[in-house]
């Protein structure tokens, strides 16, 4: 009888989709999922010995447990032969059963044990390692820590199928003492903007030899942050596809609150802070950083000590619906700080006298305003176009009237987030009236289509990894609230009447962006009530039914959103529901 081997890879799958499905004992889930993430690259394992190693494994030793260190080195010893070359730089041990751990193996073949005389710190031990390292690719394991089975591996393929990569990191796992997993870290690709706000890459990451030494390796003065440090330094100035995310749980991170960052969070908070606002000063241009929407992550702030604010132009699609057009006007014009603003409202036929009377109003205030009004059926793309025709502006808010301004900064950090390179438009985040989430950002491909992730989560809820408190690049942020440069539409062009005239007109908008190399941005330090679709119809009529029917189907004829993989999502998680979790895959996914 042949291998059935859908049958076997299903009894492998299904405790994770039952997992899953029920989401309790997320512990569970974590064993589950590594496990399955071991079988699938025990499957696909390539054992040929390197005959020469790429890779030196630096661990910096200080009264390092000798179990630890003998299930470190066993970690390692289990990974594709040839593939390595294990150094130990001990930092001037205390612990007689450490030193006698390092005496008895320092005859070891397959072990570089460096002996420094002195303690002089996580710093001094790493870059004594590096200096006696010759391999072209460089990786750091913490002592108390190990690596996955075939983590090794996995990377070598990766960089051998990648010659222009010059860093690459993978997923990793929360593990307790004992070495089981209890989380998985599911990254995205390498984000510079998630980055700024938190060190979401940790381990297992690869570095360049040569790079690495050009930059001086790891630098004194940043106790508890100098890996991040390292990591600001190292990327900047990297181009797209020099810097790979490997989609493999490669790393265990031991997670026993004993590190120095966890004693000393204070202390590693702020040598964080020194070396972000280091890797994002301007010319002539100092920045501040501070903490984001939890107090431990950052939050680099570009709006500060700034002489000039571009014009804004915000286009407001309209009919009718006095008390919305009210309330966001009045947000505009009287709650919110920024200095150069016009106001374009682009009207299909209002005939309240209210509304009418209002933007005569408005038009005799003090910020530019005007309000052209064109009766004709709804047609959200070709409106908001029309109010951009009419637009003077370098920078274009489109702006639902349902949209309730909360402070008055939220427009001046949406436009300072054009200072990331090659921005082209920029999200807000969105709550409910109730202040649950409505929008943290879009991710293509959901439900084969596109969709909110965490959505009616509290205001607050963090994300994986806390990224839903620390700005992010998206594919795709909501046209609800959403800046867009001039020189983005010039380039992509306007919104799609024809295929989207109600809805994705903001997805398709996106992805044509994303493809065409520019970064799109959320910000969580810009947020607004959206009483979504307030003014709209009902969408549940035949005819409303058949015409988002066929924009759905545009959607997935335009972008494959029905195979789309978004670089913000993590492959191991799930695309049917708003709030992801690891799922089982059938194949490993390749490095990004």
């Amino acid at each position: 009888m042949p291998f059935d081997f859908r049958r076997a890879l299903m009894r492998v799958v299904a405790p994770v989709e039952r997992l899953l499905r029920r989401r309790r004992r997320p512990w569970k889930l974590a064993r589950a999922s590594f496990d399955h993430a071991v079988w699938l690259a025990r499957r696909d394992a390539d054992d040929t010995p390197l005959s020469t190693p790429p890779i030196s494994l630096i661990v910096p030793v200080y009264d390092t447990p000798t179990r630890y260190l003998d299930e470190l080195v066993a970690s390692v010893r289990g990974q594709r032969p040839g593939s390595w070359r294990l150094i130990l730089s001990d930092d001037g041990s205390k612990s007689e059963a450490t030193r006698a751990w390092l005496d008895a193996h320092a005859a070891d073949a397959d072990l570089t044990i460096v002996r420094n005389p002195v303690n002089g710190g996580i710093v001094a031990a790493t870059n004594a390692g590096i200096a006696v390292a010759t391999t072209p690719w460089i990786g750091f394991l913490d002592h108390d820590d190990a690596l996955a089975p075939y983590a090794l591996d996995r990377v070598v393929r990766a960089l051998d199928a990648h010659p222009e990569c010059r860093f690459l990191y993978t997923d990793e796992v929360v593990a307790d003492d004992r070495l089981r997993p209890l989380d998985l870290f599911l990254k995205p690709a390498f984000d510079p903007v998630l980055l700024a706000g938190v060190n979401y890459v940790n381990h297992l990451s690869l570095y360049r030899r040569d790079r690495l030494l050009e930059i001086g390796a790891l630098r004194p003065g940043f106790d508890g942050s100098q890996d991040y440090d390292l990591l600001l330094r190292y990327t900047a100035g990297l181009g797209p596809g020099e810097c790979l995310h490997l989609p493999y749980p490669a790393y265990l991170w031991r997670r026993d609150g004993a590190s120095f960052s966890a004693r000393h969070l204070d202390r590693a908070t702020a040598a964080a802070r020194r070396a972000l606002a280091e890797a994002h000063r301007r010319p002539h241009r100092e920045v501040e950083v501070e903490g984001a929407v939890n107090p431990d992550l950052h939050r680099v702030r570009f709006d500060l000590d700034r002489d000039e604010w571009p014009l804004v132009s915000v286009v407001i699609p309209n009919r009718d619906a006095f008390e919305l057009i009210s309330q966001v006007l009045e947000g505009l014009i009287e709650k919110t700080d920024y200095p150069s603003l016009e106001i374009v409202v682009s009207d299909n036929g209002t005939t309240d006298p209210r509304v009418l009377a209002l933007y005569e109003s408005r038009a005799a205030g003090p910020v530019p305003f005007r309000a052209e009004i064109h009766p004709e059926p709804f047609n959200f793309s070709r409106s908001t176009n029309r109010g951009i025709a009419l637009s003077k502006g370098s920078l274009i808010l489109l702006l639902n009237n349902d949209i309730e301004v909360l402070e008055p900064n939220w427009l001046k950090e949406m436009v300072s987030c054009f200072d990331w390179p090659d921005t082209a438009i920029v999200g807000a985040k969105l709550l409910y009236p109730d202040r649950r989430i409505q929008h943290a950002g879009v991710i293509a491909g959901f439900g084969g289509l596109a969709g909110h992730w965490y959505i009616g989560q509290h205001e607050n809820f963090p994300g994986p990894m806390g990224r839903l408190w620390v700005r992010q690049s998206m594919s795709v942020v909501t046209g609800a609230c959403m800046l867009v440069s001039r020189a983005a539409f010039d380039r992509v062009g306007l919104l799609d009447e024809k295929d989207f005239a109600i809805a994705y007109n903001d997805v398709d908008l996106c992805l044509r962006a994303v493809a065409a190399g520019m970064r799109v941005v959320w910000t969580p330090f810009a947020t607004l009530i959206h009483h979504e679709s307030a003014s709209r119809g009902s969408d549940e009529t035949p005819a409303n039914i058949e015409r988002f029917r066929r924009e759905q189907a545009n959607l997935r004829r335009h972008h494959a959103t029905d195979r789309y993989e978004d670089r913000a999502l993590n492959p191991w998680y799930s695309k049917g529901t708003s709030t992801p979790a690891p799922i089982g895959v059938d194949h490993l996914p390749e490095a990004r």
